[in-house]
């Protein structure tokens, strides 16, 4: 089984990596300036800016 994908605030990340904001309709409409953040594996997610919204790995 793979790992998971969204993470919630308060849950730690389980790689090094830049985390983005991500909504639940975020498959059709894009969020403006979603929060992007560098979290070290361990570390804990910060809130969001709403409570509809989870934590997403960026990847390039």
């Amino acid at each position: 089984m793979g790992e998971s994908t969204e993470f919630n605030p308060g849950d730690q990340a389980p790689n090094d990596g830049v985390y983005i904001e991500i909504g639940e309709d975020s498959f059709h409409m894009g969020i403006t300036n979603p929060q992007r953040i560098v979290l070290r594996a361990g570390q804990r997610f910060p809130a969001t800016s709403n409570h509809n919204r989870k934590w997403h790995r960026f990847r390039k």
